[in-house]
């Protein structure tokens, strides 16, 4: 990186970075400079899939379950009003690592003091901790259902991981984004072939998705789940690691360069989370089709609808495809919170880890708790604890997106590529509400 370009980079900046974002990946991906739309599309394809698997993990899975058995559809608006507002924090996330080469953890470090910078610290590593936990648990459960393992082994089971991990780590990023693809495409099939044996109704799904129900406002109990799906969605790690990821292409860093790999990783990131958006749709569609037409109303733990989809349905192997997919959608997750652990230790601190000693601190302060709460209460356990992560999650986020909103609307920072009038105002209006939404749902649940 040349003198010039250093001085563009660090413009705007209190403090200087030269370091990029995991340097070990940082540009080694190559961009085709002359080719045609698809191959570039296909070039930059991959990061927003990594990210996308955040919004489709295990702690998603109880307020969709939930949402179907008691409220049929009705709740399927709010799912895809929360994918709009993940698809825009996301396209800022992108912004911000392509035109300041800095990730979201370097960009807060760079930017605020170093008490500041320090307890943002501590709130990421606290955040990412809790979405482990819900990944540990979630593949614990799902390896339960599946062979029948107690739960307290599957916990200790998913240490494993680590093994997994490093092998990808060594064979490059491009494989580590071809098997999260696998198992998207697992994931999705699962569940499309959970609506085929649902059968939903099509009338009532675009009623479900076009027309908010004035009932959501009016009905605590549905409010609350429908917060609860807006709180769980966007997640505070994908944040700081779409931001890093976005630099692994080596694309020209020229004001056009940027501007080329800001809409191709957008598109990318669009069509990811349109996945992320069927399969959240697909849990509540199947929970609403299954349980609510049959009058389950009260289905929302993870091994309830396990044991009731099959014989509910009529179709031998409807659990076993349900249970595929939880399992899939926890070693998915684990894959990308370990390099968003990365991301975030390196970029706050400066400072790096071994991978393997990274994901082995991580790890461990999600399977102890774990271990703990499976062994004294068992399942209603760890449903509670699965409940908790996401509200630890839910406290986290805004400390994540105020940042990222502020930074993408300073011009100083990010040049021509700051956020235009319109898109600022929309960026702070979605940040403020996703506060207010994440602080009633954190004052609920306390009151519960």
């Amino acid at each position: 990186m040349n003198s010039k370009a250093l001085d563009l980079r660090n413009q705007g900046w209190r403090q200087q970075t030269v370091s990029p974002s995991l340097p070990e990946v940082y540009g080694t991906l190559s961009v085709p400079q002359s080719a045609t739309f698809f191959r570039k599309l296909f070039a930059f394809a991959g990061p927003g899939f990594l990210v996308a698997v955040g919004y489709m993990d295990p702690g998603n899975w109880a307020t969709d379950l939930a949402g179907g058995a008691r409220y049929n559809y009705t709740l399927l608006s709010v799912i895809m009003l929360s994918n709009f507002m993940a698809i825009l924090l996301q396209t800022l996330a992108i912004k911000l690592g392509v035109a300041t080469d800095r990730d979201l953890a370097q960009a807060c470090r760079d930017h605020f003091s170093r008490p500041v910078s320090f307890a943002l610290w501590i709130a990421a590593e606290v955040a990412i901790a809790a979405c482990d936990l819900a990944e540990v648990i979630g593949s614990a459960i799902a390896l339960n259902l599946l062979f029948h393992i107690p739960l307290i082994w599957g916990v200790c089971l998913t240490a494993l991981d680590v093994l997994l991990i490093l092998f990808l780590q060594q064979k490059g990023f491009r494989f580590l984004e071809a098997l999260v693809l696998s198992l998207i495409g697992v994931i999705s099939v699962c569940f499309g072939l959970e609506i085929l044996f649902s059968q939903p109704t099509l009338a009532g799904l675009a009623y479900g998705f076009f027309v908010p129900s004035p009932q959501i406002v009016h009905d605590p109990g549905m409010l609350y789940i429908a917060i609860g799906i807006l709180g769980a969605t966007v997640m505070p790690h994908n944040l700081y690691l779409h931001s890093a990821i976005v630099q692994t292409r080596n694309f020209e860093r020229t004001p056009e360069g940027k501007r080329e790999a800001i809409r191709f990783s957008t598109i990318d990131s669009t069509v990811a989370l349109t996945i992320a958006l069927f399969v959240n749709a697909a849990i509540l569609v199947v929970s609403a089709a299954t349980f609510f037409r049959n009058g389950y109303n009260q289905v929302a733990e993870i091994h309830d609808a396990y044991k009731l989809l099959s014989p509910l349905l009529g179709v031998t192997g409807a659990s076993t495809v349900f249970a595929l997919a939880l399992l899939a959608s926890g070693q998915n997750s684990t894959l990308t919170g370990t390099l968003a652990g990365q991301v975030v230790m390196e970029g706050f601190l400066n400072i790096r880890l071994r991978p393997w000693l990274r994901r082995l601190i991580t790890r461990s302060l999600a399977i102890v708790p774990a271990v703990l709460v499976t062994a004294f209460w068992g399942e209603r356990g760890t449903s509670n604890l699965l409940v908790l992560s996401q509200v630890i999650l839910s406290m986290q986020l805004s400390f994540a997106v105020f940042p990222l909103v502020m930074f993408t609307s300073d011009r100083h920072k990010m040049g021509e590529f700051v956020n235009a009038r319109w898109l600022k105002s929309l960026s702070w209006f979605t940040a403020l509400l996703i506060a207010a939404l994440n602080a009633w749902l954190l004052v609920q649940v306390t009151r519960g």
